[in-house]
């Protein structure tokens, strides 16, 4: 591990390592100095309300994700990030420390662990779910809760059991939007719910105002609702397309014909006139996009006003949304679509191919998907495990997850203690439902030694 951090001398967010030694069976890390460099606990501790803004977080924390980022795709996982691993320089940049080998960063591995309490997701403590980029994500979103809030967040093993993490009222006015939604998602207790990798993270932390109203994604259409209504462009008749009717033209040339020099004149003018009308129509037709016989289009688009179609699919709509230029280009309407395949807001299909010249003000379909269908969480505290499954199966929810809970005897055995999800809340129907379920108290036998005689 110290060897590749040893390599990795170009990342801004990282304490760089200058020698690895060897002695007394173990490794021994060099790390630089730099006079004035404080842990972020302290920085924290030093500003007059003991938490910072978030355009002060903003500028800390989003360069240390790049560095993150790296760090997992060399397969390094910190499992440690914490206001006392993050150092703040003197040059206000923070940088990443207090690396440890994994088993010192669990608990059950025989070795005494150093867990951040408050930063350790529950994968940390035993809870039979797998570590990965995520274990980092929850650590670094509860370092950015304590950083914008105040308070270290409540431990996640007691989350599991009363979660009770929300964001206090005065900082909800404060922070925008995108990223309380962005910790929402980094902070969830069970990894499969967790934002997966920092990339993802950091497009959240990085949405715009515009972007986070769409992300909540209702079942509205965006196009009206979120979308600067669309300007369209109208093509400019060509100065050869008759702004009268056929018969008008007729009927006045006919007249000027008489008067000017009787009905020979009249009757050469009308012909010229018959023929002209013919030649116009077939070249208005022509423009306006008739079909031939085998049904092929063959209208012409005006350069003058030819704009090209982008991609769209698979992209979010809020991120084509906050481009006005495409609505200016383009009449954009949407439709919407469940979709096992394709997350929530992300575009499924395009009515009109990329690439494709077509003339302003051309209406394109854009298919967004809603993601799973989603159903409302009940309540099956109280029910038998057997009895709960059923009522959520019965609510759309197929997937279940069981952790036995301890029992004093003050509870009946086998009954649901209480749910990771909260009830009245939509929740996908795919999602896994986590249940708590006592198991059968234990009993101690009393022995009663027989009288003698």
């Amino acid at each position: 591990m110290w060897r590749k951090l040893a390599r990795m001398r170009g990342l801004s967010a990282l304490i760089l390592v200058v020698d690895i030694i060897e002695e007394n069976n173990t490794a021994y890390a060099i790390c630089e100095y730099t006079e004035g460099t404080v842990t972020l606990r302290d920085y924290l501790l030093k500003s007059a309300e003991g938490y910072i803004s978030w355009e002060e977080a903003r500028i800390l924390f989003m360069p240390v994700l790049s560095t993150l980022s790296t760090l997992h795709g060399a397969g390094i996982i910190h499992r440690g990030i914490s206001p006392d691993t993050l150092f703040v320089g003197p040059d206000n940049k923070i940088r990443i420390g207090g690396f440890c080998i994994s088993e010192s960063r669990n608990v059950k591995t025989g070795i005494t662990p150093e867990i951040f309490a408050g930063y350790a997701p529950v994968e940390q403590f035993g809870v039979d779910v797998p570590s990965g980029p995520w274990t980092d994500i929850y650590a670094f979103a509860a370092v950015l809760y304590r950083s914008l809030i105040g308070t270290t967040p409540i431990e996640s093993t007691v989350r599991m059991q009363n979660d009770r993490m929300m964001i206090p009222a005065k900082f909800a006015e404060q922070i925008p939007a995108y990223v309380i939604n962005a910790l929402i998602n980094a902070l969830q207790i069970m990894p499969e719910d967790r934002t997966k990798t920092v990339e993802q993270f950091r497009d959240e932390l990085s949405a715009s105002p515009t972007a986070a109203i769409a992300a909540e994604y209702e079942a509205e259409p965006l196009s009206e609702d979120l979308a600067p209504q669309p300007e369209r462009r109208v093509s400019t008749p060509t100065p050869s397309a008759p702004k009268k009717s056929a018969a008008e033209i007729k009927r006045e040339n006919l007249k000027s014909a008489l008067k000017a020099g009787g009905i020979a004149a009249g009757v050469l003018i009308l012909i010229f006139i018959i023929l002209c009308f013919t030649v116009l129509k077939g070249h208005i037709g022509k423009n306006a996009g008739e079909s031939s016989d085998t049904g092929k289009e063959t209208s012409a688009v005006s350069p003058e006003t030819a704009v090209v179609v982008p991609t769209f699919t698979g992209r979010t709509y809020t991120s084509i949304a906050s481009q006005k230029q495409y609505f200016k280009d383009f009449s954009i309407k949407t439709k919407e679509e469940y979709n096992t395949e394709v997350n929530r807001g992300y575009v499924i299909s395009q009515s009109i191919e990329a690439g494709k010249e077509v003339d302003a003000g051309t209406e394109i379909t854009l298919v967004i998907s809603l993601g799973v269908e989603q159903a409302e969480m009940i309540d099956v505290v109280g029910k038998t495990y057997d009895e709960a499954v059923a009522l959520l199966k019965e609510a759309g929810f197929e997937n279940v997850k069981k952790i036995d809970m301890t029992n004093d005897g003050s509870h009946t055995s086998n009954t649901v203690a209480s749910t990771l999800q909260k009830v009245g809340e939509l929740y996908d129907k795919d999602e896994k439902i986590t249940l708590t379920v006592y198991v059968e108290a234990e009993t101690t036998t009393t022995t009663t030694a027989a009288p003698i005689g």
